[in-house]
């Protein structure tokens, strides 16, 4: 019979320290995925003050969203942001930048400028990365969330104060069918 209490006991604690392990682990891989995202906008965030400052000469009406990118850029790195207050705050950059993007196609000059067609090719490709980081920071968040809500890893979570944490979301106005009109005349 003391043998059995021992093996329950000791098969307890293996299972208990597996968890806990299995939780730390998940929270990391979401702290990891965060920090990919972090480089990578960091990136963006470098490109951003030259593409602006190009952007500026041809599209002095785009003022406001220019300097609406710049306040945003500026909350960002305050260090007082919450994981998830910065998600939301990308977003809203997110959001910009595709302005910039459609206000340019107005301005053919600015188009056909070298200088502008390299920035916003790096630009893309930083947002291609940006968008493959996001979804692996969302499959981490993803397997993290079902960690501290699941039977019974929520237990050790709740004992360990773990909260549920936010996915990158699309916006509304992301969802929107893009409507793209071609003048063949």
């Amino acid at each position: 019979m003391l043998i059995a209490v021992i093996i329950f006991i000791v098969l307890s604690l293996i299972i208990l320290i597996a968890l806990y392990n299995s939780l730390i682990y998940k929270k990391n891989q979401v702290d990891n995925a965060f920090s990919s995202v972090d480089v990578i906008l960091q990136k963006r965030s470098d490109l951003i003050p030259r593409l602006v400052t190009l952007a500026q000469i041809y599209m002095q009406f785009e003022q406001k969203t220019l300097i609406e990118i710049s306040r945003l850029r500026s909350t960002i790195t305050s260090k007082n942001l919450s994981n998830n207050s910065r998600v939301a705050v990308e977003d809203q950059i997110s959001r910009m930048l595709n302005k910039i993007i459609v206000a340019v196609e107005a301005y053919p000059e600015l188009k056909t400028n070298d200088h502008f067609i390299k920035l916003q090719y790096s630009l893309s490709e930083v947002e291609e990365q940006l968008s493959a980081a996001r979804r692996f920071y969302n499959s981490a968040v993803t397997e993290y969330n079902n960690a501290v809500e699941m039977f019974p890893t929520n237990i050790i979570a709740s004992w360990m104060k773990y909260q549920l944490k936010l996915q990158f979301k699309a916006n509304v106005q992301a969802r929107k069918n893009v409507n793209i009109q071609i003048n063949l005349k």
